[in-house]
């Protein structure tokens, strides 16, 4: 097995990714640090008509006990496969271990890209979406409110004014000097 590690920790955790390809060249195996938000491609050999199973397992790292964790519900991976001419022959999201395969149509250099879809980072995302949409109802509500409150002190004002001209008016002419 070879190991690849990325740079310094990044603060919302790491995942380590066991992947074992299995070719018909043999079984090769492969253990990687990847962090969160990265991106993992590796260009592969392959020949014509030849079936690749890929073997894995996600796991995050506890910074305060430098151990990994076991695997965790919604933890997980997207893997991307692009044949030589660059058209993706597997592009699709998986749990936090499994299997993946795929058979190669064009023999060539084909490229294998990982990265997680840890539901951490979504749920992260989705929060401030929640808050971002939240505030933005908020102010639209309130904005409203304040355009209905100008619009009824507008005729409040213009009817006080056509009220006060009427009683001036008949006053005046109550006392004859109009």
């Amino acid at each position: 097995m070879a190991g690849v590690r990325a740079g310094p920790l990044q603060a919302m955790g790491r995942q380590a990714l066991l992947l074992l390809a299995l070719c018909a060249t043999g079984a090769r195996g492969l253990y990687f640090h990847i962090g969160e938000t990265e991106k993992r491609c590796f260009i592969e050999e392959i020949p014509d008509e030849t079936m690749v199973i890929g073997n894995y397992r996600t796991q995050m790292w506890d910074k305060q006990k430098e151990v990994f964790l076991p695997s965790t519900p919604g933890l997980g991976m997207h893997v991307e496969v692009k044949d030589p001419d660059g058209k993706v022959v597997l592009s699709r999201q998986y749990g936090s271990e499994g299997r993946f395969t795929f058979t190669s149509h064009t023999p060539g250099d084909h490229q294998i890209c990982l990265h997680s879809n840890s539901t951490r980072m979504a749920l992260f995302a989705g929060g401030k979406l929640y808050r971002e949409e939240r505030f933005r109802l908020t102010s639209e509500s309130t904005n409203q409110r304040v355009l209905w409150w100008s619009i009824a002190q507008t005729v409040i004002l213009i009817l006080t004014g056509i009220w006060q001209m009427r009683h001036l008016k008949s006053f005046f002419e109550a006392k004859k000097l109009v």
